[in-house]
């Protein structure tokens, strides 16, 4: 997937988070493993510190079985 200068403008209007520190993320994220729960916890943490925003625990746990069950949009362009 390609991702577009006008996606990551997008991406950073919403969350004051720019496109080298998204792509630093990307890379990390191609090299975990996103089916292990710790490394999705971290990745979670790092987002919420860089966006400066709280994700409680149950929403975290939410977000990891839908990660886990592969119950995440593959449209991420949509999600924005």
């Amino acid at each position: 997937m390609k991702f577009t200068d006008n996606f990551f403008k997008r991406v950073e209007a919403k969350t004051n988070v720019g496109k080298d520190t998204i792509l630093d993320l990307a890379r990390k994220l191609q090299e975990g493993n996103l089916k292990n729960e710790n490394t999705l916890r971290e990745v979670i943490s790092e987002l919420s510190k860089m966006t400066g925003k709280e994700v409680p625990k149950e929403k975290q746990d939410k977000i990891i079985e839908a990660v886990i069950n592969d119950k995440v949009p593959k449209d991420i362009d949509k999600m924005i």
